[in-house]
Formats: structure tokens, sequence, C-alpha cells
């Protein structure tokens, strides 16, 4: 006896307005989005990815006739289903263990009482074996990309073999914390060890990165750099700079964005055969077009030599 065909929901409708406006919302998360660790090409929005594995896995209300016998149970059953989905797609809810149980009750009851596997052979960003895997589904995914393999293990294949377990790191652990879930463990690591690594750089290369004193238009003082452009140099290909280093920059710019463009403008004293360099914010067209050019040059030249003007071709550097 052949079992009767049962229609997914996915395969009659789904919320596409919710679903769309928690796929657009999902672009200006700034914390915990997987998309802070590594921007990937084509990232498939985890909102969409939720309610999609969601609604090709749970019956569309129709396929029972038994127990919704009217159109209009039909439909009442199916505006239920939404509800979940339009409380699933939220990214507030993608930790919330409720919101997470009900729609994995409703896979089970759909596929046999099991929660089946999901397999993603070209995963990419690994969008669709995360929300597979928030779903409780056994998540899988393969990729011919060596970095789209790095982030699946990172996301994917490592935290779970640390799930509900204590941090190893030495430092003190929270007051009267209730235990750890999931992977909060390994994220307490992560970032025990990552504040430990950066201070060891610190201690290496932190005179590198000096405090610079700020004029008074800014309120004076000291202040931490926030963008720092590093060139190489070569002696000016001129005769008569040839004692002067002069640098090979792709750009000056630090900052393009409207209103508050800065850059470095170099001040050059060909009289004392000096290079100096000041920020300068704003600034005309033709000004922030230059800063963006460095000291790239056009044809037969890769740079210039900005004290005298010469051509620096690759066979001089």
């Amino acid at each position: 006896m052949t079992t009767p065909y049962k229609k997914k929901l996915i395969e009659v409708a789904i919320p596409l307005e919710a679903i769309n406006a928690a796929s657009a919302r999902e672009k200006s998360i700034r914390h915990g989005h997987p998309s802070t660790l590594h921007l990937w090409w084509a990232r498939r929005p985890l909102a969409a990815c939720r309610a999609v594995l969601f609604a090709q896995l749970v019956d569309d209300p129709s396929s029972h006739p038994d127990k919704f016998p009217t159109e209009e149970v039909v439909e009442a059953e199916r505006k239920r289903l939404f509800t979940i989905i339009e409380e699933l797609v939220k990214w507030e809810n993608s930790t919330n263990e409720e919101v997470l149980e009900r729609a994995r009750a409703e896979i089970r009851a759909s596929c046999d009482g099991e929660l089946p596997p999901v397999y993603d052979p070209f995963s990419g960003g690994g969008s669709i074996p995360l929300e597979a895997q928030r779903l409780g589904l056994p998540a899988y995914g393969s990729d011919l990309n060596p970095v789209a393999v790095m982030i699946g293990k990172a996301m994917i294949e490592i935290p779970p073999k640390f799930k509900d377990m204590e941090p190893i790191h030495p430092g003190e652990k929270y007051a009267g914390h209730g235990g750890y879930k999931n992977a909060q463990g390994l994220a307490e690591d992560v970032k025990y060890y990552g504040e430990w690594m950066r201070e060891k750089a610190w201690e290496r290369i932190g005179h590198l990165y000096p405090q610079v004193d700020l004029p008074s238009e800014y309120g004076g003082g000291k202040a931490t750099v926030i963008a720092w452009i590093w060139a190489r140099t070569v002696p000016s290909p001129d005769p008569a700079f040839s004692d002067v280093q002069v640098p090979i920059a792709s750009s000056f710019l630090l900052s393009s964005k409207p209103g508050k463009e800065a850059w470095i403008e170099p001040i050059v004293d060909r009289q004392a055969k000096t290079i100096a360099y000041r920020i300068r914010h704003k600034g005309t067209k033709a000004e922030l077009a230059n800063a963006k050019k460095g000291t790239k040059a056009g044809r037969g030249a890769s740079f210039r030599c900005i004290i005298s003007d010469t051509a620096i071709t690759p066979d001089f550097v």
C-alpha cells in the first residue's frame, strides 16, 4: 500500500511579508550574527533559512483531511502555523528555547516523531546548516572552498562538542551563574583567551601604535588612533632628492563616509628635503579624489615621487 503524498506548508503558502521584514532587519545586526565572523558572498538571511526549513518539513493542514475536514478549519490551522513562523523569524527569538521548541514539536509531528537530518552540499557561509542545527535537526554541510569549510567548523561543528560545558580558563567565573547552556562555556573561553592574546600582542608591538596629542579644537589631551595607513618607502628616484624616503601608498583616504571624510595630506618642503603629514577633514571633490589615489601614477609607472613628481617604476622599486 502506497502512502498518500502529503503536501508541505511551503508548497501552499508561507507568511512572506514577515519573513522579508525579518531578513531585511538582519542586515543591521552587528552583534552575534555570523556576518560579523566573516563576510560571505550572497549570504542567505538566517530568518529566511529558518522559515524555509520549518515550512518544508511541516505538513500543510490540507494533507490531513481527517483532522481538518473543512476549508475554514484548514485555514485556521494554517494561520496558527504562520504565527509560529512569524515568531520564529524574529532575531530576538533566535535563542528563545520556548519558540524554538514549539517549532521542533511541529516538525516532529509531521516527521513521524523524528527530527530529520539536513544536508547542504554547497554550504558556503553556513546559514542553512546553522539554522537546521538551531531547530534541533542533525545538520551536515560541505563545500569545496576551504574558507567555507573553516566557517562551517567554527559555527556548526565545534560548538556542539562543548554543549553545556563550563569554561576551562582560570579566570573568575560569573558569580551565581545558573550553569552554562549550549556553547556559553566555549564563548567564555574564546573571550578570555582572545583578551590574553591581545594583551600579549600589545606587549610586543604596542609601541608601534602610540597615542597622539589632539589639537585644542578637538579637546586636547591624548587619544587612541582608530585608523592607520602603513606604507612602504623608497628613496626618491630624482638624484637631487635621493636621500629622501618617499611613500608608496595606494591611498591617503582614512574615511570616505559622507560628512565624515578624513584624509592624510602630505606637506612637502623641497628646500628642506622633508615630507610631513597632517590629517584633513572633509575637503573638495578634487582633494578627496587626489587623496584616494595616494601616490599611484598613470601609464608607464606604478607610483610617483611626491617630492619631485618623478615616476617610480616597478623596476626601480
